[in-house]
């Protein structure tokens, strides 16, 4: 297959808008599937929980068979089978609180076609701006990246080794926690819940760790470190993926006086994700 990069990148800088209402039920109910205590009295949302919020709302009809929405409309259409969330880069204005009314500008900020080592490659780049009555809350770039189905035979990839924690936290990231983010973020791509899809059909050997999940624990895990703290920044990319057969620790360490250096560790000790944040001064 060529993709055509003219058609493609033509999407670049098409935009659309949504809103919503920050209400506290999915806040409760995410707290839960992390196995955190209730609190009902935080009103402000902590960084990244705004991805329970503008949800993706295609009928059950214009979904494909791995359960995505089909092709096309706001994202271009490419033909690649295999999509991911391979990381974003958040700036933290103000925060999003329950009750709010919100208003997300999506824009197409780049599309670019590569080839790699497994044949062509799509990037896209989707930046997103989320506004509150009280003004701009965060900006995001969201970045996408379309695959082809993996080479029969091919090698598995070299991968780095996770350093040394200061902080960790073990997850066991089961089919009932995976299924429960899944429905939190209406999220109907069957790679994270349906193992009979994700192992016979796209040959994983179990079922796929949400990216957006491992980052959130990894926000969490800094916020802890630096209580009390105003989130400025955020970043993420995801290096390999996690499988819910096996732990992983969700890890970091401080990186001077504002920030923290994160990473996922998988269960044979590579960094499956890194990250950071930073914190204002």
């Amino acid at each position: 297959m060529t993709l055509e990069a003219e058609s493609l990148t033509a999407w670049k800088g098409r935009s659309e808008s949504a809103e919503d209402l920050v209400t506290p039920a999915p806040v409760r109910m995410l707290r839960a599937a992390l196995d955190m205590p209730p609190d009902d009295s935080a009103t402000e949302l902590p960084p990244l929980w705004h991805w329970l919020y503008f949800l993706p709302s295609a009928r059950q009809s214009q979904l494909g068979v791995d359960g995505h929405p089909e092709r096309g409309g706001f994202l271009p259409p490419v033909p690649l089978p295999r999509r991911m969330w391979a990381g974003g880069q958040l700036e933290f204005f103000s925060p999003l609180r329950v009750g709010d009314a919100v208003r997300r500008v999506s824009t197409i900020d780049d599309v670019k076609v590569k080839t790699g080592r497994t044949g062509e490659l799509c990037f896209v780049r989707v930046r997103h701006e989320v506004s509150s009555p009280r003004g701009l809350a965060l900006r995001e770039f969201h970045d996408i990246v379309y695959r082809p189905e993996p080479l029969a035979g091919a090698a598995e990839p070299t991968y780095e080794s996770a350093p040394v924690s200061v902080l960790a936290r073990r997850v066991v990231p089961d089919d009932v926690l995976l299924f429960r983010y899944s429905a939190l973020t209406f999220n109907g791509h069957r790679i994270h819940y349906d193992r009979r899809y994700a192992t016979q059909v796209e040959g994983y050997p179990g079922l796929v760790v949400h990216g957006p999940l491992m980052a959130t624990l990894l926000a969490g895990l800094a916020g802890r470190q630096f209580v009390g703290r105003v989130a400025a920044a955020f970043s993420f990319r995801a290096l390999k993926p996690v499988f819910d057969l096996h732990p992983f620790e969700a890890c970091g360490r401080p990186d001077g006086p504002d920030a923290a250096e994160l990473w996922i560790r998988d269960v044979a000790g590579h960094k499956a994700m890194a990250a950071r944040m930073e914190f204002a001064s």
